[in-house]
């Protein structure tokens, strides 16, 4: 559902534009799956309607009973950090509702928040950007989409020269922690109701009931997020830029930039090679969503407050208490969530107090013995003996499955729906970006259709299984897009 505030001044919400077209767009990817849920119709893999190949390249803004009247948003942000001031959708352009989500073009040229930046993005990451975006969805971890990749052969001058394309990313809302930071680090009252009240509208329309809706807003928000960044962890997946102005108000992993699924675990694992401090690392992803959690509350206090004390009678050294044991919720969710989900993975239906012992003792070996993370773990699903530099936790998790009451063929069934074959490996997505340079776009449509469907075995070379060779393991992904 968009959101959009009249476009008053500079700091209003929305404002209204018209993409930057590029010149004789051609597709490089597309979502067959997404196109039907958005009730697109479809032939041999693309839209019927030609003309959504220039409507998601930016050229033209309608295609059959959709006439979208595009605009861009403002807002702001903590990144890595350190306030930032004041942002927005610096190539990001709003087209509007498609079958009830938000269609979004990424690339598609300058806005009024560009700053020093052109408004296009490159192939390359436009490429990493929608298989990974469908590939988390198939994973089952809650995302924005992609429908498409639109490639051009327009130069786009980054570290090296490279050529444009557009990302069209589609989600329920794109609304961020930044957007909530804009209204509150400019006083903006009436906005920042208005989009309180429309996410509780929307997307949480439980809050509604509650005396303290928008505590229990916050709330919801950081279980939404407890549990995706707990789904994040068990999948091996680090974002590499959790700004709060890329953290999602809907619990969405957004803003596919410098990604990395671990190949080696590395609990401290660096997927940007811009996070010279780390962090960003995959074990500091659940710390730093908290901390956003807490700038998201730190921009809402004044709504917060004067609800905590119209309706419970706090003050507010009270208020801001009863603000952070709400937040602090957030700890025992993910907990929670991350123990049932390496449980699963482990096999184990029932619940045991040791079990969080045994489920760190073998982070730690898999981490000192430098193990494929993803192979492990289906490798295990599998059945396959466990490697020997783990015997020592092999024994306890063979005394800790005998207390389980299914069957090995049970359990090894219900792992293999938890644990994936195949992901999306820095080294696949380079492989597909190098040949569609060439203009083979094979490989896209190739790794796409495998990560559909990850948890089930393909007849394509077990190569799209295994890890990367050892020159490209640990690989750090640029920021530049």
């Amino acid at each position: 559902m968009p959101f959009q505030l009249p476009a008053s001044d500079s700091l209003a919400l929305a404002q209204n534009l018209q993409p930057t077209p590029i010149p004789d767009p051609y597709w490089v990817g597309f979502s067959e799956s997404l196109a039907k849920s958005l009730a697109i119709p479809t032939q041999d893999g693309l839209p019927n309607d030609s003309a959504w190949l220039q409507v998601l390249a930016g050229n033209q803004t309608h295609v059959g009973e959709h006439n979208f009247i595009p605009y861009a948003t403002a807002y702001s942000g903590h990144q890595f950090g350190v306030w930032a001031g004041q942002l927005g959708d610096g190539r990001a352009i709003h087209l509007g509702d498609v079958n009830g989500q938000e269609l979004q073009l990424k690339g598609a040229g300058k806005t009024a928040y560009s700053r020093m930046g052109d408004g296009r993005a490159v192939l390359r990451s436009s490429i990493r950007e929608f298989l990974c975006s469908e590939a988390m969805h198939a994973l089952g971890v809650p995302t924005s989409r992609a429908l498409a990749v639109v490639g051009s052969d327009m130069p786009v001058f980054r570290e090296t020269r490279e050529t444009a394309a557009v990302c069209a990313r589609v989600a329920p809302s794109f609304l961020r922690i930044g957007h909530i930071e804009h209204y509150g680090q400019n006083h903006m009252h009436e906005e920042l109701r208005l989009t309180l009240n429309h996410l509780i509208e929307h997307y949480y329309p439980e809050c509604a009931n509650s005396p303290t809706p928008y505590l229990s807003l916050l709330e919801q928000i950081a279980f939404r997020t407890a549990r995706m960044v707990a789904q994040w962890q068990s999948l091996g997946f680090c974002h590499g830029v959790l700004n709060t102005d890329n953290t999602s108000l809907l619990g969405l992993t957004l803003d596919y930039g410098p990604f990395g699924f671990l190949d080696t675990f590395q609990i401290d694992h660096i997927c940007n090679h811009s996070d010279h401090g780390g962090r960003y690392a995959y074990h500091r992803q659940a710390e730093v969503l908290h901390w956003n959690l807490y700038c998201l509350a730190s921009a809402m206090l004044e709504a917060l407050q004067e609800e905590l004390q119209a309706v419970l009678g706090l003050e507010q050294e009270a208020s801001i208490q009863k603000i952070k044991d709400t937040l602090d919720h957030y700890n025992r969710e993910y907990a929670n969530h991350w123990q049932s989900l390496f449980r699963q993975k482990l096999g184990l239906s029932i619940q045991y107090q040791e079990d969080v012992a045994l489920l760190e003792e073998l982070l730690q070996g898999l981490h000192h013995n430098q193990l494929d993370y993803t192979l492990f773990f289906r490798n295990l699903s599998e059945g396959q003996d466990v490697p020997k530099s783990l015997d020592a936790w092999a024994k306890k998790y063979q005394e800790r499955l005998s207390l389980e009451k299914h069957s090995k063929d049970q359990r090894l069934e219900q792992m293999r729906q938890i644990n994936p074959k195949y992901v999306l490996r820095n080294h696949l997505a380079q492989n597909a970006i190098e040949l569609a340079q060439k203009k083979d776009f094979s490989e896209v449509a190739r790794l796409l259709k495998i990560l559909e469907n990850p948890y089930e075995s393909q007849a394509v070379s077990e190569d799209y299984a295994m890890g990367p060779p050892p020159e490209l393991a640990h690989v750090s992904i640029s920021c530049s897009s």
